[in-house]
């Protein structure tokens, strides 16, 4: 897998960049729908992101120790971190 993974969901881009990423799995506790730890204990989006809202998202970037998830909306604005 790259060092970043970006998914559309509704109109925001979600990324993990992969790199920052220290396996906390604050994301995890937060929107359990949008993220999962995979088999090396990296924050993945999960395909069924879809069914976390908005503001769940926000927060789950949000709760993230070391700012690994980039929230931007469908303008280009980035909103997290």
């Amino acid at each position: 897998m790259s060092d970043t993974q970006t998914k559309q969901v509704g109109d925001l881009s979600v990324t993990v960049d992969r790199t920052l990423c220290i396996g906390a799995a604050s994301c995890v506790a937060v929107a359990p729908q949008a993220f999962e730890l995979d088999d090396q204990a990296i924050a993945i989006i999960l395909d069924t992101a879809d069914q976390e809202d908005r503001d769940t998202l926000l927060d789950s970037a949000r709760s993230c120790p070391v700012d690994a998830i980039i929230i931007t909306d469908k303008d280009g604005n980035q909103l997290h971190p």
